[in-house]
């Protein structure tokens, strides 16, 4: 693919006081690393914010042509996701989070699989054997592994770890995994993603990461895999009524 447009999603809320920095870091490590791809923008995808973080999203994007800002006054991470990937015009859709937890030396990788490999999903995994995985609680690590085995049980996936939030997919793909079960409005999108690629027999690459924790991430573990295991149960029966 030459001259490739790709468009990553930066899904955030309430981030006033680190949006600037972190999104400064991704724009100085597209500009020194990838120069010989063709456009690469950001979205910054505000889920409703009560704070200044539309305010300084809107200096970013004034004062950089890289940036894009999207307003959504409902919150939910797949919804902006597929509000952000739904109105881009972009080859390559991913998003990752605003925590930078995942190393972004891998989006080489990632632009790689997808534009000279033939991949059509990557997924980051924090649970493969090359997986680097830095500062995570016992609890999360434990949620995280307990979660993924329910996770293959159910679906039998090609991939290890349906939560790390380090996606990215060919945008021609994503209106059939939409129309064919991935529109969960929060988190478990992501993983919807993968189950429905899967289930389609996308060509998907399981990607092993260096992982540093967010010690002050804003997910509440417990309740978002109580969630979880709710929507997987609604996605189950969706594949299964549209065999």
């Amino acid at each position: 693919m030459s001259n490739p447009k790709i468009e990553i999603t930066i899904p955030v809320l309430n981030e006033q006081y680190t949006l600037k920095t972190q999104i400064e870091k991704i724009l100085s490590f597209i500009n020194k690393e990838f120069k010989k791809y063709g456009e690469i923008g950001l979205v910054i995808a505000d889920n409703g914010s009560t704070d200044k973080t539309q305010e300084f999203s809107k200096e970013l994007e004034a004062n950089n042509s890289k940036i894009r800002y999207l307003r959504l006054e409902q919150r939910g991470v797949g919804r902006a996701l597929k509000a952000s990937w739904q109105s881009s015009t972009a080859d390559i859709v991913g998003y990752m989070d605003l925590d930078l937890a995942t190393d972004l030396k891998h989006l080489h990788q990632v632009f790689d699989a997808l534009l000279n490999k033939n991949f059509e999903i990557v997924a980051g995994t924090r649970l493969a054997k090359e997986s680097i995985v830095i500062g995570r609680t016992p609890l999360r690590n434990f949620t995280s592994k307990v979660f993924n085995k329910i996770l293959n049980f159910k679906f039998n996936g090609n991939f290890t770890d349906g939560m790390c939030g380090f996606k990215f997919l060919k945008r021609t793909i994503l209106n059939d995994l939409i129309l064919s079960g991935a529109d969960n409005d929060g988190w478990f999108f992501s993983t919807e993603l993968l189950v429905v690629a899967d289930h389609k027999n996308y060509k998907l690459l399981d990607l092993p990461v260096v992982w540093t924790d967010d010690q002050n991430s804003k997910v509440k573990i417990i309740k978002l895999s109580i969630e979880y295991l709710k929507a997987m149960n609604i996605l189950k029966k969706r594949l299964e009524n549209n065999k």
